[in-house]
């Protein structure tokens, strides 16, 4: 099993000691996109002035946001390397048939045969 990382943090100014089992520079990473999160928020003036609850709410919504379009980018990736790989092969597969043509083009098609003379 892998070893619990601890790493200190802070998060919307508030000091945490967090753990997992990913490195330290990976949970600093995840902590500063929080940070980064909730500075977007409250660059907004209205937000001051939403309940605490709803602020939770919308930065919750705001990381969802974020996953399902990353998700969504991720899948279109995915099937883009699909379309890729499979278009890959088929130029692969008409190289090798145009390769046995030119080679039996040079060898006049008596290749592996025996003439007399």
């Amino acid at each position: 099993m892998a070893q619990k990382t601890e790493a200190q943090v802070t998060i919307g100014g508030k000091t945490y000691t967090l753990s997992g089992y990913e490195s330290e520079e990976y949970i600093l990473k995840v902590a500063e996109y929080l940070n980064g999160k909730i500075d977007e928020l409250t660059a907004d003036s209205e937000y001051a002035k939403i309940p605490t609850d709803m602020r939770q709410l919308l930065l919750n919504l705001n990381i969802a946001d974020d996953y399902f379009k990353m998700k969504a980018q991720n899948e279109e990736l995915a099937a883009l390397i699909d379309k890729k790989d499979n278009e890959l092969y088929d130029i692969k597969h008409d190289l090798v048939a145009a390769q046995m043509k030119l080679g039996q083009a040079v060898d006049g098609g008596k290749s592996g045969k025996l003439s007399a003379k």
